[in-house]
């Protein structure tokens, strides 16, 4: 895959923008499990660049190799809490809303463990992690084994 426009060393008032409500999330919700979320988005939108830096992130900050494997069967698995449950469900409705329509059951589940401020920026936070893998896979932005593969 060769990368197209590198986004990312471009200085661009929209990516400074992106970066900004990224600051405002940082501080408005559980940064754990806003990385937990985004690997989840990343997972269903293949998107191996987000992937990889999320995973390493959401493991600074003291999530375990062992959900990390299993959070794609998550439903399955007794390793996540209500509150993440909730979270996962409301981020995959979000993330497949054209074949989802964002269902009743899992708002009502997201608003039954998150505040209003929480599940805004839980929801800022699933909308923003689907613009960057967007943009990561529009912009053939390279997963650092791609790099080293490369070299």
């Amino acid at each position: 895959m060769t990368r197209r426009l590198n986004i990312l060393a471009r200085k661009n008032d929209g990516i400074d923008g992106l970066v900004a409500v990224e600051a405002w999330i940082a501080k408005s919700f559980d940064p754990k499990l806003m990385e937990l979320v985004k690997v989840r988005v990343s997972q269903i939108n293949a998107c191996a660049h987000c992937l990889h830096m999320h995973r390493h992130d959401a493991l600074k900050q003291g999530e375990t190799e062992e959900r990390m494997l299993l959070l794609s069967a998550w439903r399955e698995s007794q390793l996540y809490s209500d509150r993440e449950r909730a979270a996962l469900a409301w981020a995959e409705s979000l993330t497949n809303v054209a074949e989802s329509g964002a269902p009743d059951a899992d708002y009502e589940l997201a608003s039954s463990v998150f505040s209003e401020d929480e599940l805004l920026a839980l929801s800022t936070g699933i909308a923003m992690i689907n613009a960057w893998n967007r943009l990561a896979i529009g912009f053939r932005l390279q997963h650092p084994a791609d790099h080293k593969r490369a070299a």
